[in-house]
């Protein structure tokens, strides 16, 4: 069986938000259910050669598990716990008290939607509605392969570079660290991971061989059009 994007964030939280339902127990009596580690779209090694097994063991097994721990830690106790991920991203955006809960959250979603963002044996054009908006954007596929590149290599230390839809318009953008176009009302439909460690262990300091290569071998333009509005 196969979960969209948002029905896999709705499933992480699913048992936490059954523990505010009425039942036998009382609400207070009921233990919040943590969030839990979402399972990736595919085998660990399925994006190999492109993505190591060992790349994805790291970044999956340790970063993303670290941020899904560090989540539950934090919002242990607090009017956060239990609450859908979206939910806590937009409550604590720009809330300086609220920067290591909107970090962690932030990172957990981020995560969860690049995974979904490749696909063994993807890449190459999205086709339909999707590929008329880019061309609409950036006149040409190639231009748009150029600008998504040139923004990600360009964006300084840690973050990602995003094709969001904003209106009824296509645009890439790019975020620094945590950020995510979910905290500025954009609809994500693409998402490439430039922090170092999602592919140091390959392709060392060539962040622009691992975007040239998310583009023309791991890109879920399926995904994509799914998430169009």
């Amino acid at each position: 069986m196969r979960f969209s994007f948002s029905g896999i964030c709705t499933l992480m939280l699913a048992a936490a938000t059954l523990a505010g339902l009425p039942g036998s127990l009382n609400a207070a009596d009921t233990p919040v259910a943590a969030l839990q580690l979402p399972p990736l779209p595919y085998a660990q090694d399925a994006l190999a050669p492109f993505v190591s097994a060992k790349t994805m063991g790291f970044h999956y097994g340790k970063h993303h598990q670290g941020y899904v721990d560090n989540l539950n830690k934090l919002v242990a106790g607090t009017p956060f716990a239990g609450r859908p991920l979206e939910e806590i991203i937009r409550g604590t955006a720009n809330l300086p008290d609220k920067t290591a809960i909107f970090n962690n959250a932030a990172q957990v979603w981020n995560h969860t939607f690049f995974w979904q963002s490749m696909k063994a044996n993807g890449g190459g054009r999205p086709a339909g509605r999707l590929l008329e908006m880019i061309l609409d954007a950036f006149g040409t596929f190639e231009a748009f392969k150029t600008a998504f590149e040139t923004a990600g290599v360009g964006q300084f230390g840690s973050g990602w570079v995003w094709l969001v839809q904003d209106g009824g318009k296509v645009k890439i953008v790019k975020t620094a660290n945590a950020d995510t176009p979910l905290a500025h009302g954009q609809n994500a439909l693409l998402t490439c991971d430039v922090w170092e460690h999602a592919y140091y262990l390959d392709y060392q300091n060539r962040r622009k061989d691992f975007v040239t290569t998310f583009l023309e071998h791991l890109a879920n333009w399926d995904f994509a059009a799914s998430r169009l509005k």
